[in-house]
């Protein structure tokens, strides 16, 4: 059984869920989560979730400036094209970014561009997998999340990468 736990951030309650050994999915709004709960019965974490507490401590260093990767075991499950794309989000340093073209050049398949991002698009580990650390060409901000481009401005300025509104 999957358990949950929610925490406030600066870009409002977000909510992380876990099985025994593994992240599963972070949630960017009770939205997200209740539309996913309808399929996926989770329970609320009990205090002593130990992985879900590290989550919350790492998740909030990331937010007070003091944290620029995770340690924490994740598990998503996607097609082998969408996993490799999320293995090469992981590799962009905190601080910089990249454009889709430059993730579809990483893995190996230039002409993908759209595909990258409609694999960001699928990451249920958003902030932990950075996905927002992709940027359109000429560092035009592009969705996150979906549509949600005030919440991927508010990740981009906490890490101090430049991009065009």
């Amino acid at each position: 059984m999957h358990s949950y736990t929610a925490v406030h951030t600066p870009i409002g309650k977000v909510i992380i869920s876990a099985d025994d050994h593994f992240i599963t999915r972070l949630f960017l709004s009770e939205e997200q989560f209740e539309d996913y709960v309808q399929n996926h019965p989770m329970q609320q974490a009990d205090d002593d979730h130990l992985l879900l507490k590290d989550a919350i401590k790492q998740l909030t260093e990331y937010f007070e400036g003091k944290r620029t990767s995770f340690q924490l075991p994740f598990k998503q499950t996607g097609t082998a094209f969408q996993e490799h794309v999320w293995s090469a989000l992981e590799e962009i340093p905190y601080g910089e970014s990249r454009t889709y073209l430059d993730i579809a050049v990483r893995i190996g398949k230039p002409k993908a561009v759209r595909a990258v991002g409609q694999a960001n698009k699928k990451n249920s580990l958003p902030i932990f997998i950075p996905c927002h650390r992709v940027i359109g060409a000429k560092g035009m901000l592009t969705g996150y999340a979906g549509t949600q481009t005030d919440l991927k401005a508010v990740l981009l300025d906490l890490e101090k990468i430049s991009y065009q509104a």
